[in-house]
């Protein structure tokens, strides 16, 4: 494995972005891609959509890992977002540089101006990127409420939201955080939040930080309420039996008004320092990530006689099945110490019976469904194929409650020592699409993430639905899922593309949601790091 040298944290802002809004202005979305190899872009991360703005100053902080070896060919993409949806082909693009990671990293702050095409300027268009290193892990976590606030609406109150700012070393403010929008109130709650400490103030805790209360404005022209400057050290004075009161202050009705006092009150209701815990750190504290492969063996695939079907080997011992096993399998399985996974296959009709099965050991022995290693794997599928009718229907559930019975188990030691990752390669339409739904609600509460790999040309509509970026992924009676666990990757996309970019992008989610799931669990790894 590459040795991560650090992580960075990279700020955006934009100036004079293209207007593509008829009769208001651009909604931007700052999208950070990474060269995968081959002429293909992974997307690594990217910011909040901001409303009709032309000149953006993006609050979510763009984390990438610095490798100094690598040279980290970097995208940025700036798109005008009009819809709900996660898919930026149907968005207007508003420019976009390309640059490295080291530029980026050894210019401290690089402006470019943004390009539609190469060589082809985005108007007057610039882009700003600072980049700095995180290395603290502890995070800043707060809750706030206001009282008597300023009304700032001719037909309402006031729409108030907050902004934190840091000082550079240059002396300049950089938005560090902003608050949700609370409508129609002037004595708001807003929600707890959290920032990282090396964000907020850069782990100095006397760093002056200024707070600024604001009236949403759907056109983008906030009205300020009042603002106030504090560090990290006086709001830590608050605690459960003592709230820290600030004033608000406009400085403009402070300077016309002698009578004035203050446009409300800033309350903090709680401020603690928390450890925020890595992926490393979990998996280098000991926590052990178990993998487990369903394969797809329903009669949409094809004979596999049949040189065109999916499931048919090729005379280089290949097909997409094996692609997709071996790519995922080789770089999970450095992460499980007894290299032995259960593999399953679904949708065929296995003897001696010739029954439907939908969960059956791909070596036959249902008391002990573990092969050795990716190769095993490999082997047992390669014995079974012809041995099996496939069948169908297409049922994902049983496969996907079978993990997660062994994750419910794992939890009973309330330790962050098993994490539970299950492939499922598939050819297409999910036949048992509610049960399947409920079967990932129940599993987002446990430790373990589901990747879908989707073979073949069939449209694959039903799997996107379950990965959950385009929202909130619910169960027919409508209970939300806990949190994101699904990743959905169509293979036709990686057909020409090295074999390590589908792993690459299959897995890009996976430390996220280990790391969100012990998070919720409030477990730290189970042997802590020494730190250095």
């Amino acid at each position: 494995m590459a040795e991560c040298v650090t992580r960075v944290e990279l700020s955006v802002s934009c100036q004079n972005l293209l207007d593509r809004d008829l009769g208001s202005r651009s909604d931007p979305l700052c999208v950070l891609l990474q060269e995968a190899g081959g002429g293909r872009w992974a997307e690594l991360d990217r910011t909040e959509r901001i409303k009709n703005c032309q000149s953006p100053e993006f609050c979510k902080k763009l984390v990438v890992d610095y490798y100094f070896e690598k040279v980290q060919k970097l995208k940025f993409g700036v798109y005008d977002i009009d819809n709900k949806s996660f898919d930026l082909s149907d968005d207007d693009y508003l420019g976009g540089i390309e640059c490295t990671l080291g530029q980026v990293v050894s210019s401290a702050v690089l402006t470019r101006p943004l390009e539609l095409k190469q060589g082809k300027p985005a108007g007057k268009g610039t882009i700003t990127i600072s980049a700095e290193e995180v290395k603290d892990t502890r995070v800043v976590c707060l809750e706030i409420e206001a009282q008597n606030l300023d009304k700032k609406d001719f037909l309402g109150k006031s729409d108030p939201f907050l902004e934190f700012h840091k000082q550079s070393d240059a002396g300049t403010w950089q938005l560090v955080y902003r608050s949700e929008v609370i409508k129609n109130c002037l004595n708001p709650c807003w929600r707890k939040f959290s920032v990282p400490l090396q964000t907020f103030c850069g782990g100095d805790f006397n760093k002056p930080i200024k707070v600024q209360c604001a009236d949403h404005d759907s056109d983008g022209s906030h009205d300020l309420i009042g603002m106030f400057e504090t560090n990290l050290t006086q709001l830590q004075k608050a605690s459960d039996n003592s709230l820290v009161e600030f004033e608000c202050i406009h400085p403009e009705k402070k300077q016309k008004k002698k009578s004035y006092k203050n446009s409300g009150i800033i309350r903090i209701k709680s401020c603690k320092i928390e450890t925020e815990y890595s992926f490393l750190d979990y998996v280098m504290g000991g926590c052990q990530i178990n993998f487990t492969v369903g394969v797809d063996f329903t009669g949409s695939n094809g004979d596999p006689k049949s040189p065109d079907s999916l499931h048919y080997i090729s005379p280089d011992g290949i097909n997409e099945y094996l692609i997709a096993i071996w790519s995922v399998g080789s770089v999970v399985q450095d992460y499980d110490t007894d290299k032995l996974f259960p593999a399953f296959g679904f949708g065929a009709q296995v003897p001696p019976s010739w029954q439907v099965s939908h969960e059956f050991a791909l070596n036959f022995n249902p008391s002990n469904p573990y092969c050795q290693g990716i190769q095993g794997i490999v082997d047992a599928y390669r014995q079974i194929l012809p041995q099996i009718r496939l069948y169908g229907p297409t049922n994902f559930s049983p496969i996907i409650n079978h993990v997660a019975r062994f994750a419910a188990h794992s939890v009973q030691q309330g330790t962050a020592s098993q994490y539970f990752v299950l492939l499922i390669i598939t050819d297409g339409e999910i036949t048992d699409l509610d049960q399947t739904r409920q079967a990932v609600v129940n599993a987002s509460k446990l430790p373990m993430s589901i990747i879908i790999v989707g073979v073949g040309e069939a449209d694959f509509k039903a799997m996107e639905f379950l990965d959950g970026d385009n929202g909130v992924l619910k169960s027919l009676t409508g209970e939300p899922a806990a949190r994101d666990i699904v990743q959905f990757v169509p293979f036709r996309q990686f057909k020409n593309a090295p074999q390590e970019a589908l792993s690459q992008v299959v897995l890009a989610e996976v430390p996220k949601q280990l790391v969100s799931y012990y998070k919720w669990q409030g477990w730290p790894p189970v042997k802590l790091r020494e730190a250095k």
